[in-house]
C-alpha cells in the first residue's frame, strides 16, 4: 500500500493517456474505441478512489507527494501532490470521465478513434492541472487541455463548429501568454517553479510589490477568463451549443475555479484583497446578468450557458469574499456544480440526439413520451436551484450567508436574487420541454426513453446529488482543514484582514 501510495498520481496521469495512445493505434472499427474509453475511465476512475480512501484529514501539507528533479535548467521538477481542496476535483474528473463516455456511446457515430483518443488526453491535462505543484509542469497540462478540446468542438460542431472552436481557443489561449510571463519573471526573480516555495517566498515580501500586483494579475485575467467571470464569457455560449456534451461537461468551472483558488488566492494573498472589491462587484453583476440572459434564451444549450455564468460567478464571490465560510461553499460548490452539470448535459444530450433539435419553442408534452427522462430532469433542475435536501443548496447556503455576515450585506441580498431567478428560468425551462400542450414535433417524432448507458450514467449521479445535499459531512472534514487562502488574524483596527500566514496550515473555519 505504500509503495501505491508513493506512485498512485503517476497512475491516475499516466493511465488515461496509455488509454488514448491504445486507441489512436487500434483500428477504428464499431465500437471498440468507445469500450476501451470505458474501460480506460473505469480504471482511471478506480485509481482516484484511492485517494480518498486512503487521506489522512488533518495532516497539514500535501499528501500522495512526488518531487523529482526533471530539467536541471530552468529547473523544472515532476512535482504532484494533493490536499483537501484538489482531492476531491481528482475524484470528480475521475467520476465524469466514465459519464462522458458513457454519454457519447451512441451520440458519436463517426471518427470515434479520434474522439476517444482527444477525450482521454483531455482527461489526463485536467488531472494534470489539479495535481501539478510545479508552475511550468502545470501550466504545461493548462495549455495541454485546450487543445482537444478546442479539436473536438470543431469537428462535432452541431451547426458552426470550426467559427466556435476558433473563438474558445482565442479567448482561452490568449490570457495564457500574460500567464506565462509571469510564471516566467516569479522563476527569475526567486530560480524555482515550486508552489510551496513561492508562496513563501511571497508571503516574506522578498519580491517588489508593484511588479508582484501585475503578475497576480496576469494569473487572474487567465483563470476568469476560463470560470468564465463577468465580462469574459464571451465565448461560452457558442462553446456550449457546439461542444459534444462528453467535452460540454468540463468546458467551464472547474479549471477556473481550482486554479484561482491555489495559484492566485493562495500565491498572492496581499493582491488579493486588493482586487478583492472589484471582483466581488463583478461577480454580483455576472450573477444577476447570466441569470437574467437565461430567463430570455430559446435555446436550452445556451439558456445553460448564461446559467453557468451566473452559479460560477456565485462561486466565485465566495472565494473572493476571502471568508473560511465562503472558501469551504464555494469548493463544495465547485462539485455540486460538476455533478449537476454533468447530469444536465446527458439530458439535454439525450433530447438533442432524439429530436435533433435544441430550440425550446419546438418542445412540449415529452414527458408522455419520455417520463424516465423527464423525471430525471426534474431532479437535477432542483439540484441546480438550490432546492434544500439537495446537493446545490449546501453551498449556495455557505457563500450567502458568509457574504451577509462578514463581506457585505447589500452584495449578498443583490447575489440572492440568482435563487428567485435561477428557479425561474429552470421551472420554465422544464414546463417547456416536458408538460404543457403536446407540441406536432413532440407526437410525430418516435423518440425512445433512456437506454441503458444513459441510465447507468444517470443514476450514480441523481444519487450523489441527495447524498452530498444531506450529508455534506463526507466531504467538508477535508476540505475545512486545507487553507486554500491565507489564514488571516482580527483586530480591531481590521476586522476582516491583517496579517497573512503560510498556507497549509490546519484550521478549523
Amino acid at each position: 500500500m505504500s509503495a501505491l501510495n508513493d506512485t498512485i498520481l503517476t497512475w491516475i496521469l499516466l493511465v488515461p493517456l496509455a488509454g488514448a495512445v491504445l486507441i489512436a493505434l487500434l483500428p477504428d472499427r464499431g465500437k471498440l474505441s468507445a469500450w476501451v474509453a470505458l474501460l480506460t475511465a473505469l480504471v482511471s476512475f478506480g485509481f482516484t478512489l484511492h485517494l480518498p480512501a486512503h487521506f489522512i484529514v488533518g495532516q497539514p501539507g500535501f499528501q500522495y507527494e512526488i518531487n523529482t528533479p526533471w530539467i536541471e535548467s530552468p529547473a523544472i521538477f515532476y512535482h504532484v501532490g494533493i490536499d483537501g481542496l484538489s482531492l476531491w476535483m481528482v475524484v470528480l474528473t475521475g467520476l465524469l470521465a466514465p459519464v462522458g463516455v458513457l454519454a457519447s456511446w451512441n451520440a458519436i457515430k463517426e471518427r470515434r478513434k479520434i474522439f476517444y483518443s482527444l477525450f482521454l488526453v483531455q482527461q489526463t491535462a485536467m488531472f494534470g492541472v489539479f495535481v501539478s505543484l510545479d508552475l511550468m509542469v502545470y501550466y504545461g497540462f493548462w495549455e495541454l487541455s485546450l487543445v482537444p478540446m478546442a479539436i473536438l468542438i470543431a469537428m462535432y460542431g452541431r451547426k458552426d463548429g470550426a467559427k466556435a472552436a476558433v473563438k474558445f481557443f482565442l479567448f482561452t489561449f490568449i490570457p495564457s501568454a500574460p500567464l506565462l510571463v509571469a510564471i516566467i519573471w516569479l522563476y527569475a526573480r526567486t530560480g524555482t517553479f515550486n508552489f510551496s516555495e513561492l508562496q513563501m517566498l511571497v508571503a516574506s515580501g522578498s519580491l517588489p510589490a508593484g511588479a508582484l500586483f501585475w503578475a497576480a494579475l496576469a494569473f487572474l485575467f487567465a483563470f476568469a477568463v476560463k470560470v468564465p467571470v463577468f465580462p469574459l464569457h464571451g465565448w461560452l455560449a457558442d462553446s456550449f451549443s457546439e461542444a459534444p456534451v462528453a467535452m460540454a461537461m468540463v468546458i467551464a468551472g472547474k479549471l477556473g475555479l481550482y486554479s484561482m483558488l491555489r495559484f492566485h488566492v493562495s500565491l498572492f494573498p496581499v493582491q488579493t484583497r486588493e482586487v478583492a472589491p472589484v471582483m466581488i462587484a463583478l461577480t454580483v453583476i455576472g450573477v444577476l446578468y447570466g441569470a437574467c440572459l437565461a430567463l430570455v434564451q430559446r435555446d436550452f444549450w445556451r439558456l445553460i450557458a448564461f446559467a453557468t455564468v451566473s452559479h460560477f460567478s456565485l462561486t466565485t464571490l465566495g472565494i473572493f469574499g476571502l471568508t473560511l465560510t465562503g472558501r469551504d461553499g464555494a469548493i463544495y460548490q465547485t462539485l455540486n456544480e460538476g455533478v449537476i452539470e454533468g447530469a444536465l448535459f446527458v439530458l439535454l444530450g439525450v433530447l438533442d440526439t432524439r429530436y435533433r433539435t435544441s430550440q425550446i419553442a419546438s418542445f412540449g408534452g415529452v414527458a408522455a413520451k419520455l417520463p424516465r427522462t423527464a423525471s430525471f430532469f426534474v431532479i437535477t433542475v432542483l439540484a441546480m436551484a438550490g432546492l434544500p435536501m439537495l446537493n446545490g443548496f449546501v453551498g449556495e447556503f455557505l457563500i450567502l450567508s458568509s457574504t451577509f455576515t462578514e463581506v457585505s450585506k447589500g452584495w449578498a441580498i443583490a447575489a440572492t436574487f440568482t435563487i428567485i431567478l435561477g428557479a425561474a428560468y429552470v421551472l420554465w425551462l422544464v414546463q417547456r420541454l416536458f408538460y404543457g400542450p403536446e407540441s406536432q414535433m413532440s407526437a410525430n417524432t418516435p423518440a425512445p426513453d433512456l437506454r441503458v448507458n444513459e441510465w447507468v450514467a444517470l443514476v450514480p449521479l441523481a444519487a450523489l446529488m441527495l447524498v452530498m445535499g444531506v450529508a455534506p459531512k463526507f466531504w467538508m472534514p477535508s476540505i475545512e482543514r486545507t487553507v486554500t487562502q491565507p489564514q488571516v488574524k482580527q483586530t480591531a483596527q481590521s476586522p476582516r484582514f491583517v496579517s497573512v500566514t503560510p498556507l497549509h496550515e490546519e484550521t478549523a473555519p
